[in-house]
C-alpha cells in the first residue's frame, strides 16, 4: 500500500452533536487532519437519561441537519443518521463503516459527559482511537478556578478570570479540506425517519417564516447583526421592538456558528472603527453569560432539576396554580408585555431577553408558580432551549441561582411594558387585539373602553397584592434559613 493511501474499510468519523458546522469545528479540522476517508455520524438518543428536545428544537434540529447533510455531500461525505441508545448505536454505526477513529466536540451536561466518558473507554478497547475536542465554549468550566472553592458563583469575577484566556485564543479554523469517504452505506437510518418534524397539526408555520436553520443562516444572521444591530446595542438591546439583538441564540444552540467566530467578528467590527466599545463590551459580555452558564452546570449538573441554592427548598409554592399557568402559556394573563411574550414564543419559538425576565418573573412571583414549570414550557417551545442557559436563566429570576436577582425584586409588568415598549410597537404585533389603544394605556388595557374588552382578559392577578404575596412567602423562607 502506498504512503497516505487508506483501506477502504479504514474511516475516520465525526460524531456531531450540538455543533451542526464545518467552519470552526475542532472535531472536523483535526479528523480531516487524518486524510482519511472521512464518515459523519448523527445520533438521535432519547433514552440515554438526558431531558429529550422539546418540539421547536426538534423543528430546528430537522432543518440544521439537513443543511448539514447537504455541505457535506458536496464535500462527498455521507452524514449516517441513527437513533436508539448512543452507548449501543454508536459502537454498531462505527463498526460498519470500519471506523479507525472518531472525533467529537464536548458536552457539558452530567449525562452527555457521563456517556461520553463510557463511550471513550469502550472504544478504546475495541481499538478505535477517540479524541473530543472544545467546540462549544470559549472558556472550559475547569480552565479557570477561584481563589477558593471548587467554581465561581458570581458572573464578575468568573468573566474577570476569562478575560486573559480570550486574548489569548486562536483565530477561529476555516472550513477544512474533507476526503470523500464511502458511499451507499448500507446503515443507518433516513433523517425523516427521526421523526422531529410536527405532522398533524403542523404547528410551524411561525418558525418556517422567522428563521433559517443551518450553518449558511447563521452566518446570514451574524451579518445581519454587525450592520444593523451592533452600533445600536448597547442602548436599546432592552427594548423588545428595536432590532438591536443579534437572534444568534438558535444558531449558537446547535452549533451552526462557533461563538469564537462570533466573538472574533464582533471584535473585528471594534478594531476595523465600524463599531463602538461600548457596543462590543456589552455584546460580548452577553456571551459571557453563556459561558458562566455553562460553568454552572458542569459544576451543578442538576440546574434543571434543584435549587442551586438549597433555602429554597422550603419555598412554599402554590398548589392550585394550574389554571394561571396555562393562561400564562396561551398569552391570556391580561397583562400586554407578558402576554405578547408568550404569543411570541408560541408564534416564533423565541422570545426577546428582557421579556424573557418579565414574564418569568411574572409566573414564579405574581402567580408563584414553581420556576421549574417554566423552565420545562420554554424547554419545549424556544428553539433555542439550552440545558445551561435555560435553567441559570430562571433560578437566576428565581433567586435561587448563583450570582441571581434577589427574590424581592419583583418586576411591574405594567412598568416594565411603559419603560421598554414605550410606544407599545411590540404588544401590538403580538396582541393585535389591543393595536388600537392609545400608547397611554396599552400597558394597562382595563383603564380604556372599547371594543378590546370583549376579547382581551382582565388581570388574572392584581400586581399590588401579587407582591405582597410573593414577599410574604420569600419572607418565610428567610425566617426557617
Amino acid at each position: 500500500m502506498e504512503r497516505g493511501s487508506h483501506r477502504a474499510d479504514e474511516t475516520v468519523v465525526v460524531w456531531f452533536r450540538d455543533d451542526l458546522r464545518l467552519a470552526d469545528n475542532p472535531a472536523v479540522s483535526a479528523a480531516a487532519a487524518e486524510r482519511r476517508p472521512m464518515v459523519a455520524v448523527y445520533v438521535l438518543d432519547e433514552t440515554a437519561g438526558r431531558r429529550g428536545p422539546g418540539g421547536a428544537f426538534r423543528w430546528w434540529l430537522h432543518h440544521s441537519l439537513a443543511a448539514l447533510q447537504a455541505s457535506l455531500q458536496a464535500a462527498g461525505v455521507p452524514l449516517v443518521f441513527g437513533r436508539g441508545p448512543v452507548a449501543a448505536a454508536l459502537p454498531k454505526l462505527l463498526a460498519a463503516v470500519g471506523a479507525v477513529s472518531v472525533h467529537w466536540n464536548r458536552r457539558y451536561d452530567g449525562p452527555g459527559r457521563d456517556t461520553d466518558t463510557r463511550l471513550k473507554a469502550a472504544l478504546r478497547e475495541r481499538g478505535v482511537a477517540v479524541e473530543s475536542h472544545n467546540g462549544t465554549l470559549l472558556v472550559e468550566p475547569w480552565t479557570v478556578k477561584p481563589r477558593s472553592g471548587d467554581h465561581f458563583k458570581v458572573f464578575t469575577p468568573f468573566w474577570k478570570a476569562c478575560r486573559p484566556v480570550l486574548d489569548e485564543r486562536p483565530p477561529p479554523l476555516p472550513p477544512a479540506r474533507l476526503t470523500p469517504g464511502p458511499q451507499d452505506l448500507p446503515v443507518g437510518v433516513p433523517l425523516g425517519d427521526l421523526a422531529l418534524l410536527p405532522t398533524a397539526p403542523d404547528w410551524a408555520g411561525g418558525l418556517r417564516e422567522t428563521w433559517t436553520p443551518g450553518e449558511a443562516g447563521a452566518h446570514a444572521r451574524l451579518t445581519r447583526f454587525l450592520d444593523h444591530g451592533l452600533a445600536r446595542y448597547a442602548a436599546h438591546r432592552d427594548e423588545p421592538a428595536a432590532d438591536a439583538v443579534s437572534m444568534l441564540s438558535p444558531h449558537l444552540r446547535h452549533g451552526e456558528i462557533s461563538v469564537g467566530t462570533v466573538l472574533a467578528a464582533a471584535r473585528m467590527r471594534e478594531d476595523e472603527g465600524r463599531a463602538r466599545a461600548a457596543n462590543v463590551t456589552k455584546f460580548v459580555t452577553e456571551l459571557g453569560w453563556r459561558e458562566f452558564s455553562y460553568h454552572l452546570l458542569f459544576h451543578f449538573p442538576a440546574l434543571a432539576e434543584r435549587n442551586y441554592q438549597s433555602r429554597f427548598n422550603a419555598f412554599a409554592w402554590r398548589e392550585d396554580s394550574a389554571a394561571d399557568l396555562r393562561a400564562w402559556q396561551r398569552g391570556r394573563t391580561g397583562y400586554p408585555i407578558v402576554d405578547a411574550g408568550m404569543r411570541q414564543l408560541w408564534a416564533t419559538g423565541f422570545m426577546h431577553n428582557r421579556v424573557r425576565m418579565i414574564v418569568a418573573s411574572f409566573l414564579i412571583k405574581h402567580l408563584l408558580v414553581d420556576w421549574r414549570a417554566g423552565e420545562d414550557w420554554f424547554w419545549d417551545t424556544l428553539v433555542d432551549s439550552d440545558p445551561a442557559s435555560n435553567a441559570s436563566g430562571w433560578q437566576w429570576v428565581a433567586g435561587s441561582g448563583a450570582d441571581a436577582a434577589p427574590f424581592f425584586r419583583v418586576f411591574n409588568p405594567v412598568l416594565q411594558g411603559e419603560k421598554f415598549d414605550p410606544d407599545g410597537a411590540y404588544v401590538r404585533r403580538w396582541v393585535p387585539e389591543l393595536a388600537d389603544l392609545p400608547r397611554q394605556v396599552i400597558h394597562r388595557p382595563w383603564t380604556a373602553e372599547g371594543r378590546h374588552r370583549q376579547t382581551y382578559p382582565d388581570p388574572i392577578v392584581d400586581h399590588a397584592t401579587a407582591r405582597d404575596r410573593a414577599l410574604a412567602t420569600f419572607g418565610r423562607v428567610k425566617t426557617a434559613a
